[in-house]
């Protein structure tokens, strides 16, 4: 095995170990606390000139009802300059904007964060070749790459 394929592989492995994709799901491991990651996320997204719409609690609203979940929040926040573009493909793609992360931690105590990949939303949607689309992927990869950095 040469150095250029054991870096592709080194490479493969360490990408597999960071992020998972399901049914449209980005996830990624954040090195950092449940609140913290959620709090940079809604601080790099503010900085970057995005709207944060509301910061929604599911463990707080958990324990409003005597229930008990492990910190999991979702953070709503997007931009009209890049959700119009997309919009404008298909309308329908209206449903799932504006944007949304999740940060939850599992019962591994592992901490997570996830977002829609505006891929699958463009495939969902019919509009696969929707340039929106690959400028919003950019966009999130940049922002989630920022929230878990060390």
């Amino acid at each position: 095995m040469n150095i250029r394929s054991l870096f592709v592989a080194a490479t493969l492995m360490l990408v597999s170990t960071l992020v998972a994709a399901s049914d449209g799901l980005i996830a990624v491991k954040s090195p950092h606390s449940a609140r913290d990651t959620m709090n940079r996320l809604e601080d790099i997204v503010k900085k970057r000139g995005l709207k944060v719409f509301v910061r929604v609690d599911h463990a707080a609203g958990a324990a409003s009802v005597n229930m008990k979940l492990r910190p999991t929040e979702v953070l709503i926040f997007g931009n009209p300059q890049g959700g119009t573009p997309f919009m404008e493909c298909a309308q329908s793609v209206g449903i799932d904007l504006p944007l949304k992360a999740l940060v939850w931690e599992d019962a591994s105590s592992q901490v997570w964060l996830g977002y829609n990949d505006p891929a699958w939303l463009a495939r969902r949607h019919g509009v696969a070749d929707c340039p929106a689309a690959g400028n919003l992927s950019k966009t999130l990869a940049g922002i989630m790459d920022a929230t878990i950095q060390p």
